[in-house]
C-alpha cells in the first residue's frame, strides 16, 4: 500500500478558474505559492515554490465564491502527476495537488469569507467511462482518506516550540 498526502500553506497566485464537467460537477483550478524563509551565512534568504491546485465538487464552489488572488489558505490533498502533449507535439508533465480539504486563513480582507475550516470530502467520483481498475483505485483512496479522518488527533502529543514569527517558513 502507498500513501500520498501533502499539506501546503500559502497564497493563491491567481483567481480561481471554475468550470463544470458534463455531469455537472464543479472543477476549480488555481495555484498556490509557498515561501520558505531561512538564513544562509548570516544572510536572510527566501525560496518560493509555485504549485497548481485543483478543487472538485462543493469545495470548488466554495473556493470560487470565497477565494481570490492573494488569499491565504491551507490545503491538504494528494500529489497528482499530469502528462499531456503541447501544441508542438512535445510531451509535457507537471505535478499538481488535488485538494481534499482546505482552510481559509488570514483576515476577512484576505478572504471574502470567514476563517472557518472548509473540509468537504471532494475526491471525484469515478466516471462511468472509467474502467473498473480506476474506479477501484478511487474507492480505495476514498476509504483511506475516511480512515485518516477518523484517527485521533496527535496535537496533544506535539511539544510546544518557542520560535519567533520570522523563523516560520510562510
Amino acid at each position: 500500500m502507498s500513501f500520498n498526502k501533502i499539506i501546503l500553506v500559502g497564497n493563491l497566485t491567481r483567481d480561481i478558474e471554475k468550470r463544470y464537467t458534463r455531469s455537472g460537477m464543479a472543477i476549480a483550478k488555481t495555484a498556490i505559492a509557498t515561501t520558505l524563509k531561512f538564513y544562509s551565512n548570516g544572510e536572510r534568504k527566501e525560496e518560493v515554490c509555485f504549485v497548481d491546485i485543483t478543487f472538485f465538487g462543493r469545495s470548488a464552489e466554495v473556493a470560487n465564491q470565497y477565494l481570490r488572488k492573494g488569499s491565504k489558505i491551507l490545503v491538504e490533498g494528494r500529489l497528482n502527476f499530469e502528462q499531456w502533449q503541447d501544441q508542438n507535439g512535445q510531451k509535457r508533465s507537471k505535478h499538481s495537488v488535488i485538494v481534499e480539504t482546505m482552510q481559509m486563513l488570514g483576515s476577512k480582507n484576505d478572504n471574502i469569507g470567514s476563517n472557518a475550516p472548509v473540509t468537504h470530502e471532494n475526491i471525484p467520483q469515478p466516471h462511468p467511462k472509467y474502467d473498473n481498475e480506476n474506479a477501484r483505485t478511487t474507492n480505495q483512496m476514498r476509504e483511506q482518506y475516511n480512515k485518516e479522518k477518523q484517527k485521533p488527533s496527535m496535537d496533544a502529543q506535539i511539544p510546544e516550540i518557542d520560535i519567533t514569527e520570522d523563523e516560520i517558513p510562510f
